[in-house]
This record gives C-alpha cells, structure tokens and sequence, in this order.
C-alpha cells in the first residue's frame, strides 16, 4: 500500500495534533504555587529533564537513521538505540499522553477511525521492527514511517515541555512502566520480531534506579535506609538476572516476577509512603497504588472501571442487585434471569454450546464467564458494550432474552414485598424505570472477583506448590505459545495494560465446529461499522476459569482445552487453511510439542478458584 506525502503529512498531524492537542485543557503551566516550585526545583526538576532528554534523543537517532544509507546493520543498531531512549522517557510520556504513547510503541496494527471511517495504516516502533527486520520494506515506506514516528515524539516531547513533574505523575508514571515490564516486556509484546523487549527490562529498572537517585532517595535515606539498601539491591539482582537470561524462549518468567520484580513493586510501595509526598488516592488511574504486587486480590481500583455513576455502590445496593440477578420476574416472560444462563456453579456460564432463549431456543453465541468482567472495556462477544451497565441493557432490551426496555419496570417482582424496603434504601423510593434495575444488577456483577488462584497464590509466594508441569506452562503461555500478548497478565484478559482504557478485538479466524473443516459465519464486531476489517472480529476474553467454563469460543464450538490448544498451534484458521485475510493472530505453526501443550493446559488450570 503506498501513500502520497501530503497522505502522510496529514496522518502525522492528525495523530500527534489529535492526541496531543485535546489533552491542552489539562497542561498547567510553570508552578506559581511557591511550594509546588521549591518541590519541583528539589526533587523533579533533574527527572523532568532526564525525560525530556530521553524523547528528544529518541527523535533524533531517527534522524540519524534516515540520513545513513539504511543498510541492514544500521538499521538494526540505530532501531535498538531508539527503543532505548524511547523506554527511558516512556514513564513519563505515558503518564501524561496515554494515547500517543500507545501509538508510538503499540502493535503494528490498522487503527479504525470512528468519527471518519477511515482506516488508519499502523504506525509506531513495532511497524518500523516490521521494516527493518522482515523482508519486502522499501527504503520509502520505513522513511515514511520515520517522518510518522518522529511526529509522534515530537508530540511527546512537546508534552513533557509544558507538564512539570510532580510526584503524583512520577509515582503513576513508574507504576506503569513497572506494570509494562510484567505484561508486556517480558512476554514479547513490545517487540514481537526482535525480542529485544526482555534486555531492554533491564533497561527500564536501571532508569527507575537513576530516577530515584536523582529525585527522592534523600527523603528514604532519612526515614528508613534498610528500604533504600533493599531497593537498590533488588534492583540490582533483578538487572543481572536479565543480563544473565535474554533468550526470549528460555527465559523464565514466573522466577523473574516472583523472586525479583514482586520485591520491587513491593518496594516502590513502601518508598511512596514514607517519602509522604503523594498518598495514592485517585479515581483516574486502574491501579491500587497501596497494592504490594499487581498479583495482589486488591491490585486494581474498581471504581475505574466502574460507569461514574455507579462507584462505590453501597453494600445494600449489592445485595439488592445479587437478589434481582436471580430473580426471573425481571424478565417480560418471567421466565428468565441473569442466573438461568450465568450459573454461579459453572463459574458464571452454563455450560452448553448456545444458551437457549426466552423461547427454549439456542441463541447464536455461547455464554462467557461474568468473573473478573467488571475488567473489561467491550463486552458481549462481539465488543458492542462498552461497560457492565450496557451490557445488562442489552440483556434487558433483547428481544430474544428480557425483552424489555430501561424506560419500563416489572411490577411482578413487587410480589416480593421485601423489595419495597430495599428499593427505597438503595434509591429512596421504588423505581418506575429498569435503569435502577440495571445499576443494581452491574453493582453485583461487579463484585464478582477471581484473582485468588493457585497461580495467585504461589506467584504471590504465599504457598510453594507449583509444579515443573505448571511453571514450564506459564512461561509458554507468556513466551513461546504467545498467549500473553493477547491475554495480558496478570487479568489474562484483552484489556491493554497499563492504562486499561481498551479491550483488544483479534480475528483469529475460528472454524464453525471442532472438525476444522469450515470457517464459522459469524461477522462479530463488523455489524458495528460494516468495515471490512472488523469481519469475523469478537473481544478476547480472560483465561480465568479456563478449566471450568467449556465449551470454548463465541460459538462453542471446541470442547477441550486441547482442541483450543491445537487451533492455535497451527496458526488459528488461516493456519487451517481458511480465508482470513484480516487475521490478527500470527498465522504460523507455533510448533508446540505435545508436552509443550500439556504443560500449557496444566498452567491454566491453576487460574480456576472459588
């Protein structure tokens, strides 16, 4: 596909201006405040400038490269010295520009342009891994997507200029950098092709150490040394542990997050409570900041992912929505609720192919698991909700399940006169409409928790009983197999850390039933836009619960883990052979062996909990 420069010129201002600019109402200028001043001039203005000093860099090795004569050696070292630069200012980039970020280090992927229904051509560091380490790039297309990168930084940059540094954006900024070696880094997201990303951990922790160094080290040296010198020393056996393991396939994760990045994190916790200089409360980051580990029950905050208006909800609106999932009076058939297809026992789902309707008959898709759903930012297979409150209205106004709408109100479940008493607690009086139904019901749902597994547990190192069988199948599942680029730890769902704002859609092409033998029909997320892209599109799920909720797929269509297992063994359905020309899953033999596979399957048993 080729482009013409003002093509180019566009794409480069729309994405940095766009991103960058709607974000102005937000800057703050230059500190008037005289203790913000002496603070930022103390602790953040050396940091700041490091940042600033990293990105600027970054732009400027593209330079460089696209003025040598793009040979294959130079290409590789100039890309390596990029990513370099672009990681050490990448905290702070992000904390204060997620979406730019996202695009100049995101996967090399169309971006969907609601507002203009243009698709958008991949952009970012991992498109130009794609040109200069796979063959068929020419010398045009990686200097175009050179000018678009620069764009990118040179928003970046332009950012860090107008934003100074204070703690609550340099303690965000590290939780983040931090979740990214976790979810990203190490399970070769970042550089799919190269695998650099597992060395360049090793970079990140040493910038985390020369941060600290150069900002609030004072502060914690004279509160509490011992946490300084444990700081510093995990940081340091943490480096050599990478420098000592860089083969992407050898590499051993579960070690890695056990035994050295979880004392860090752990760490990082306690230096941000003694330095008092920031108390982690905000509404507007997806993280628990007083969590020792992102494996921790509480490590995420829910009132993020939760609609506004439904944060916090009291304990009574709990029980109330708990009661009203049960109840098949909310139905107009009164003959269906929530539970009649998302059964507590089966860990939220049914356990049949499709879920029958209000009439008896099998629905078009197989029923997901509700734990951990409250996590997501699409749900319904096929990505069309964007929160727990549109989903539960979808339920209520499909004509094949509620059949109702939120502008109307059962009066049949008033035949349990408790729930007079508890609407006028929850609401202070009795509704006429299904909109309070719903926020109950998603209040529930939303307490529906899974995040305290056998893998919890000994990840966490709160128990020891991890087999060789467990342990070789995590770090497939977030290595060789590839599943934790789409699966991200620790949720294992398609919720892009480590700012949680989208759920990742992927064509993986998903035959009609185990036999492999014919592509299934249906369109998923293309009925949103009817974009050609999107056919065959749906939301990638957790992981959770794996062992307990089969049949697998939106259509049910595989009945163990090992035909899952084997479907992307051979490279999803273009692998089978079928016409998938939008497939988002790499499409080559993963070249597991039966061992291999086993081991996988044992790792995500150890996901299932109560």
């Amino acid at each position: 596909m080729k482009f013409t420069k003002p093509f180019i010129l566009f794409l480069t201002l729309f994405i940095v201006l766009f991103t960058s600019c709607k974000k102005e109402k937000n800057y703050t200028s230059k500190n008037t405040n005289n203790t913000l001043e002496a603070d930022y001039l103390k602790y953040w203005k050396k940091v700041d400038s490091y940042y600033l000093n990293q990105i600027q860099l970054a732009s400027s090795l593209i330079d460089s490269l696209n003025q040598s004569d793009l040979n294959t050696n130079q290409k590789k070292y100039y890309f390596e010295k990029i990513r370099i630069a672009f990681k050490k200012a990448e905290p702070y980039a992000g904390a204060l520009n997620a979406e730019t970020t996202h695009r100049a280090n995101g996967p090399a992927l169309p971006i969907y342009n609601e507002d203009s229904g243009r698709i958008i051509a991949p952009v970012g560091l991992q498109k130009l891994e794609e040109d200069i380490y796979e063959e068929g790039c020419s010398d045009d297309e990686l200097r175009r997507d050179l000018h678009i990168q620069k764009g990118l930084l040179e928003g970046l940059s332009k950012n860090i200029k107008k934003r100074d540094l204070n703690a609550q954006r340099f303690f965000i900024a590290t939780h983040q950098q931090l979740m990214r070696l976790v979810s990203l880094s190490i399970v070769g997201f970042d550089t799919p092709i190269s695998h650099l990303s597992i060395g360049e951990c090793s970079i990140s922790l040493n910038s985390l150490l020369y941060v600290y160094e150069n900002s609030i080290q004072s502060i914690i040296l004279s509160q509490n040394k011992i946490l300084d010198l444990s700081f510093q020393k995990n940081i340091e056996s943490a480096v050599r542990y990478v420098e000592k393991n860089t083969d992407f396939e050898t590499f051993d994760r579960f070690v890695f997050i056990r035994d050295y990045l979880n004392p860090i994190t752990t760490n990082w916790v306690e230096i941000r409570k003694t330095s008092g200089l920031w108390d982690g409360k905000t509404n507007g980051s997806p993280f628990n900041f007083n969590a020792p580990t992102f494996f921790a029950k509480d490590a995420f905050n829910d009132d993020f992912f939760a609609k506004t208006n439904n944060r916090a909800p009291s304990k009574e609106m709990i029980a109330l929505g708990k009661k009203l999932f049960f109840d098949k009076n909310i139905s107009s058939s009164g003959n269906m609720s929530c539970a009649s297809c998302h059964v507590p026992e089966k860990a939220y789902t049914d356990g049949l192919q499709f879920s029958p309707n209000n009439i008896g008959k099998p629905s078009k898709r197989n029923t997901p698991t509700l734990l951990n759903s409250s996590y997501q930012k699409a749900l319904f297979w096929d990505g069309s909700a964007e929160n727990l409150e549109a989903q539960i209205t979808g339920v209520f106004t499909n004509k094949d399940e509620f059949d109702t709408n939120t502008h109307q109100f059962s009066s049949e479940i008033l035949k349990d006169s408790t729930y007079v008493d508890d609407f006028k607690t929850v609401f202070g009086k009795v509704p006429t409409k299904n909109i309070a139904v719903i926020r109950a019901i998603s209040s529930f749902v939303a307490t529906l928790k899974s995040l305290d597994s056998k893998f919890d547990k000994n990840i966490r190192k709160e128990e020891n009983t991890f087999t060789e069988s467990e342990i070789s199948g995590f770090n497939l599942f977030t290595g060789k197999a590839l599943c934790a680029t789409c699966h991200f730890i620790p949720l294992t769902n398609g919720t892009v850390p480590p700012f949680f704002k989208e759920t990742e859609k992927e064509i993986i092409g998903v035959p009609k039933t185990s036999h492999n033998k014919e592509l299934d029909t249906d369109v998923g997320f293309y009925k949103i836009y009817n974009e050609e892209a999107h056919k065959g599109m749906f939301k990638t799920p957790t992981v959770r619960n794996i062992s307990k909720t089969a049949p697998y797929m939106h259509n049910g269509a595989y009945n163990t883990l090992e035909e899952v297992l084997d479907f992307y063994n051979q490279g999803g359905g273009k692998g089978l052979g079928f016409d998938v020309p939008h497939q988002t899953l790499p499409f080559d033999n993963l070249d597991l062996s039966e061992k291999e596979i086993k081991d996988i399957i044992a790792f995500l048993k150890t996901l299932s909990d109560q």
